[in-house]
């Protein structure tokens, strides 16, 4: 899929996290998981407990359920063993999310996804639910970790993203978790977080995030707003991307 004409030279950007930013993909995820931990004849955790699965790097998620290090590749083929047949469809986006993104490419800011899960897999999901043709270049914006066994951070997904795409405008991070805002301090970006997704209360801001969005239907002005702040101005977003009222997610 070819993806919406590129913005001129020194429009904005905005890197956006996908798991609990752009889509609802616990299901999946929390899934996966559990045939990881099964396989490995390790205890399963309940469902509040998986929700912490979403967002981080996979090898730092066993790690912090106590996977022993010399275990944590064997959970991690499990859990991609079963991902890949069916976890990463198991998956929706937020209710709300492609008009707000519209709305941003309207008012002219780029668009690009930064995202801890593999590349591989980011991309057919972009791809299938939409995402992609709001995105600079479609699938060529999704930046997301390798799949091989080399450490990947989300400073690392910035850093590929930001090369890719040479910004000379400003630029702002969007996520759910505390690693997108350790991850935009790295470049010395400003992270806006969004309250819809998968952070403990309070996580995003002890990790030194400008803000948190509520609902989704203030996505879009608010990205904007964190943008202006280092600009002085930019167009407004339009009305008929926040509604007064409606959901805030998809199911």
């Amino acid at each position: 899929m070819t993806g919406p004409a590129a913005a001129p030279t020194g429009a904005p950007l905005a890197l956006l996290d996908l798991d609990g930013t752009l889509t609802d993909s616990y299901p999946g995820i929390a899934a996966s998981a559990r045939v990881a931990f099964a396989a490995l004849g390790l205890p399963v955790p309940d469902d509040r407990a998986l929700r912490r699965f979403v967002g981080p790097p996979l090898p730092s998620s066993f790690a912090l359920f106590g996977v022993p290090p010399e275990r944590v590749p064997e959970a991690v083929e499990a859990y991609r063993g079963y991902f890949r047949e069916q976890g990463m469809w198991q998956n929706s986006v937020y209710d709300g999310v492609p008009e707000q993104l519209a709305a941003l490419r309207d008012a002219g800011v780029r668009l690009a996804v930064a995202t801890s899960k593999p590349e591989v897999f980011a991309r057919p999901i972009c791809q299938r639910y939409g995402l992609a043709e709001h995105l600079e270049g479609g699938v060529d914006g999704v930046f997301g970790a390798p799949l091989d066994d080399v450490p990947s951070t989300k400073a690392d997904v910035i850093a590929a993203a930001l090369a890719a795409l040479t910004p000379t405008g400003p630029v702002v991070m969007v996520g759910d978790r505390s690693h997108d805002a350790v991850g935009a301090a790295a470049h010395g970006l400003p992270c806006l977080g969004v309250a819809w997704g998968y952070a403990e209360p309070g996580e995003l801001e002890d990790a030194g995030a400008i803000g948190v969005v509520p609902r989704v239907d203030g996505l879009a002005a608010a990205v904007l707003d964190a943008l202006a702040g280092a600009t002085g101005t930019l167009p407004e977003v339009s009305a008929s991307a926040s509604p007064a009222a409606g959901p805030t997610t998809g199911t």
